[in-house]
């Protein structure tokens, strides 16, 4: 590895020091000179504006003037006190003020020398004043690297208490230019900056601090996000090809008798051209000596699960067991009811693993797996723990993976001498930029066209006072023989607020409508387990009309007479969620509708999630304005992967970076796969440098 300045600590940096170092590592997680120099500015204020005096206006905007300090007082307050300077040039005066730290400051002003000041400007009674100015002394302004253009960086409370302010940490940027400025070396080749026309990597750091014009502003700014976009492209892109070159996986060699007999005589219903794709894709993976990391996505009913049962019955047909992993009971339940009613005539053995399983269960499965007998294990965590292993586990179906970490899903891996081929599922529909930047070492399929006879959902947003109306049309669509769903939000399980939301809804619902004409569920948190199975079941078997619930029912209910979905206070879901819940019904022939009920007072995000339901019912479409709303981090809990850790580029904004960096990461890997090339030596320094840093987690999936 390369010797480099910039792992140098930040403490022994001129006029940072340990307390400081200390404090900027706590608060801003800069260790090194290097983590200083990728410190970037979040916004910029043009200073090439100088202010007399007489020009100032009640604006409230930033301005800079030169003048003098004339006079110095203090004035008592309630609180303390406060410090006053008589700041003059040759057009008038301003007050100076400042609430924090008068002691220090009054020490170190000069009276009748020219000062720079910059600040925000108030008028109060006719009098303009400046509070806490930033302050230089104009024989330093004019010797320092000042730009037209001023960075503002992030900062937080406890800096701003600390005395460490935008002035203090450009001055600190500044110590690092002017010892360091030719210590940045180039991480990318010739090639690639001449095809993509960008800078140098010195000439983008300093420029992106230190702006000597917009336009070179723009240059430094779109160099360096093409950079980081590059090597997380790399990173992924890579992984996948060693995963495809070097890690041998089962061949599947054949489709036999297991599959045959169920695609023949016990499919339920034809498979879509969509369906019939994406299992030619499995197909093909399962076939070659390489281990499959595939991603499915679909939405809510697309069918991805037939799909997942066929590639587990090309597995049983080549001697290899399955495993099957839901992130909450209910769903696994649902998985394990669903997959063993398919399977049913067949002399398949599924199993069911969940926290609540009993020992003697547990000791059964165990003794199934390790001898062979037992063909598909599903399950929960619980599939993960080390007591559970398998005879010759050949294919893992993950569902809606993002709720499991990295580390957990890697366990699965441990459980043969050969990693399991994976298939990973998720009903959310990850918008292209997502998945070029989360899932671009996975092969992703796409199930894009619903079962033939499904109509539709139709989808309306009504307030408070429709809500006699809305009642109306339930007793409607019950006199039809349909059922359904009205679901509150719970936020905590614990949240008395929302428990209680939860409680006057199912009274308000009863006293509408009363038995014995109506019967009504209520499923929640705080119940048993048992007590919530009976409700659900009751729901399931027609039993009863209306199910009211928390999202307990987001997944794992699958009703196909439910026609009708309400949502309530549905502007305090998440349009992942609220999308989720209207996949819930739609899953017979008949017209299905969601109803959303919201308040009047709406932010405008909650105005534009509502709308968006009522207008599209295409996942994709919706999971693009989600990531737009919520930011890459929230959308898929990718903090844990740290993929998505970006300090310059945003892959929302930066979509058309993001793009121009993937296709320049795959041309060079088809021309130099492992980065021998005497040209891409730079790109290999930085590539195993940040491996280094990031550990091997992006192995798995």
């Amino acid at each position: 590895m390369y010797s480099n300045p910039l792992h140098t600590k930040i403490s022994y940096l001129k006029g940072v020091g340990p307390a400081r170092a200390e404090l900027l590592q706590k608060e801003l997680g800069i260790r090194t000179l290097g983590d200083l120099s990728n410190f970037f500015p979040n916004r910029y204020i043009d200073r090439t504006q100088f202010y007399k005096i007489s020009e100032l206006q009640d604006t409230k905007v930033e301005v800079q003037i030169v003048g003098k300090i004339t006079a110095l007082h203090t004035v008592d307050q309630k609180r303390g006190s406060r410090l006053v300077a008589i700041f003059s040039d040759e057009t008038g005066r301003i007050e100076l003020i400042w609430f924090r730290g008068a002691k220090w400051i009054k020490t170190n002003l000069k009276l009748q020398t020219l000062y720079v000041i910059f600040g925000k400007v108030n008028r109060f009674n006719n009098v303009f004043s400046m509070p806490h100015p930033e302050m230089e002394l104009l024989t330093d302004y004019n010797k320092s690297l000042q730009t037209a253009l001023q960075p503002v960086y992030p900062s937080t409370e406890t800096l701003i208490k600390r005395s460490v302010s935008n002035r203090a940490v450009q001055k600190i940027m500044q110590q690092l230019f002017l010892t360091y400025r030719g210590a940045f070396k180039e991480t990318l080749s010739d090639e690639i900056i001449q095809k993509q026309h960008l800078i140098s990597k010195n000439d983008a750091l300093f420029q992106v601090h230190f702006p000597e014009s917009q336009d070179l502003l723009l240059k430094a700014q779109k160099r360096l996000k093409f950079e980081e976009l590059f090597f997380v492209q790399l990173q992924l892109l890579r992984n996948n090809l060693i995963r495809k070159t070097k890690i041998k996986g089962y061949v599947f060699e054949k489709v036999g008798d297991f599959f045959n007999d169920f695609y023949k005589n016990y499919l339920p219903f034809s498979l879509t051209d969509a369906q019939k794709r994406v299992l030619r894709e499995i197909r093909k993976d399962l076939g070659s000596n390489a281990q499959m990391n595939r991603l499915l996505q679909g939405d809510v009913g697309s069918g991805k699960t037939i799909v997942a049962v066929l590639s587990a019955l090309i597995a049983l047909d080549n001697g290899y067991q399955v495993a099957i992993m839901a992130p909450t009971e209910i769903l696994a339940i649902q998985h394990f009811n669903a997959i063993s009613k398919l399977l049913s005539e067949m002399s398949i053995e599924i199993r069911l693993l969940t926290g609540s399983s009993k020992t003697k269960e547990r000791r059964e499965i165990h003794e199934g797996l390790e001898s062979g007998k037992l063909h598909i294990l599903i399950g929960t965590h619980a599939l993960i723990e080390d007591k559970v292993k398998f005879k010759n586990l050949g294919l893992v179906v993950i569902d809606e993976q993002h709720r499991f970490g990295v580390a957990q899903r890697a366990r699965m891996w441990k459980k043969n001498d050969l990693p399991p081929h994976i298939l990973v599922m998720t009903a959310t529909p990850i918008p292209r930029t997502l998945a070029m930047s989360v899932y671009g070492d996975l092969d992703i399929s796409i199930i894009d066209e619903l079962p033939p006879g499904r109509k539709e959902i139709k989808t309306a947003l009504r307030f408070d006072k429709n809500r006699l109306a809305v009642f109306q049309f339930m007793k409607e669509e019950i006199a039809k023989g349909r059922q359904i769903y009205v679901v509150y939000p719970l936020i905590e399980e614990s949240d008395a607020f929302e428990y209680k939301d939860l409680k006057d809804g199912y009274e308000s619902i009863t006293r509408e409508f009363p038995r014995p004409q109506y019967q009504v569920s209520i499923v929640h948190g705080k119940m048993k387990p048992k007590d919530k199975e009976y409700e659900m079941q009751q729901f399931v078997a027609g039993k009863t009309q209306i199910l009211v619930a928390t999202t307990v029912i987001e997944v794992g209910v699958d009703v196909a007479n439910a026609s009708v979905m309400i949502i309530e206070s549905a502007e305090k879901f998440g349009l992942s969620q609220l999308h989720q819940l209207r996949g819930r019904v739609g899953r017979g022939s008949d017209q299905s509708y969601c109803i959303l009920m919201a308040s009047h007072k709406l932010t405008n995000d909650a105005k534009t999630r509502l709308n968006t339901m009522v207008e599209t019912t295409d996942g994709f479409k919706i999971a693009e304005v989600d990531l737009r709303l919520r930011g890459p981090g929230n959308l898929m809990g990718t903090q844990q992967s740290g993929v998505l850790n970006l300090k310059i580029a945003d892959i929302i904004r930066d979509s058309d970076v993001l793009k121009m960096a993937r296709y320049a990461a795959q041309d060079l890997l088809s021309e130099d796969p492992n980065l021998e090339f005497p040209n891409n030596k730079n790109i290999l320094n930085t590539y195993l440098e940040i491996e280094r840093r990031t550990g091997a987690w992006a192995n798995i999936s």
